[in-house]
């Protein structure tokens, strides 16, 4: 994987070492985030399997659909509503407990929005 800004190098750096020790398994995934300058994205994952069993990203159509009526579409509060919509869908997969995986970000800003909707869904991590 050849990376051109040294910016996203050092992230990738950053998660690398971060994935050695953050493993998810089928009782306790990981909630893997991802940031990208428009969106956000998140997923549950068991790394025994190597699958995804939740995901939530700003691209899902429920969140489109509730920034465009309310107005609120600043990129925080749509981390927020990411955070409560994977929340829901893990309820419904009874899932209690993740092991969070920041993905090489600061906690702040939006990964910290997302995160804290997150715990407010009723997932402990």
């Amino acid at each position: 994987m050849a990376i051109d800004n040294i910016r996203t190098k050092r992230r990738v750096m950053r998660h690398a070492r971060v994935r050695k020790k953050v493993n998810g398994v089928n009782t306790k995934p990981r909630l893997s985030v991802f940031r990208a300058i428009k969106h956000v994205y998140a997923q549950l994952i068991d790394d025994d399997k190597g699958e995804t069993l939740v995901s939530a990203s700003s691209l899902d159509a429920e969140i489109i659909s509730g920034a465009s009526s309310n107005g609120n579409n600043t990129k925080m509060e749509i981390a927020k509503q990411v955070g409560e919509l994977l929340a829901q869908r893990a309820k419904k997969k009874k899932i209690k407990s993740v092991v969070f995986d920041r993905g090489g970000y600061k906690f702040h800003g939006r990964v910290k929005a997302l995160a804290e909707a997150v715990r407010d869904g009723g997932l402990k991590f």
